[in-house]
């Protein structure tokens, strides 16, 4: 394959994942994704006018994604948020109590009721999300996933709406959970439901 070909393909591989996107709610009862962005913006829009927040969490690439929307909600949607991925909160945690609670223990602290967690992974198995996202609930937040790989993974069953990317692509997956979250937030600021800066 040429260097052209291979780009062809790639974006190919993109457009087909982003169509395929499946969404389900907290009974797995499938969504339109439309209505299903509609739905998250809901329910950021209205916790965010009861002054509560949007914490993201990922790992990797995930983790770069979570604290890019993180500062795009505040910066720009003018909504608190916040990711966890402070390299000394990581480090501590992980040495302390083991890696697998480095999400569950700062949500566990900071999370309020009402709040909404945004848990990103490509796998949908990492421990430490599934951790932080069964604390957010503990916690009586609203939890939004964003997964893909396998169709079973256990991510898309923690959240009130879950996204789900049928790919086994890394670059893939990742780009799609970053359009889905610009597209959410987007949305939001152009529905004029937050007070955004012009």
């Amino acid at each position: 394959m040429t260097y052209a070909q291979t780009a062809q393909k790639c974006l190919a591989d993109f457009k087909a994942a982003l169509d395929a996107v499946i969404v389900t709610d907290a009974d797995g009862v499938p969504l339109d994704f439309i209505a299903a962005v509609a739905d998250a913006c809901k329910v950021i829009a209205s916790h965010h006018k009861a002054n509560n927040k949007v914490m993201f969490i990922g790992n990797g690439g995930s983790a770069a994604i979570a604290s890019h929307m993180a500062i795009d909600f505040w910066k720009n949607g003018r909504i608190k948020a916040t990711a966890f991925n402070d390299s000394s909160l990581l480090t501590c945690i992980a040495n302390d109590y083991g890696y697998e609670y480095v999400f569950e223990k700062p949500i566990e602290m900071f999370a309020d009721n009402g709040d909404v967690l945004i848990a990103i992974s490509s796998s949908g198995s990492s421990k430490n999300i599934l951790n932080g996202a069964d604390m957010a609930v503990k916690k009586t937040c609203d939890v939004i996933t964003l997964s893909g790989f396998k169709p079973d993974n256990p991510l898309r069953k923690k959240g009130v709406i879950n996204f789900y990317v049928p790919s086994n692509i890394y670059g893939v997956v990742e780009v799609v959970h970053q359009y889905i979250c610009h597209l959410i937030l987007d949305t939001i600021m152009d529905g004029g439901a937050c007070d955004v800066q012009s």
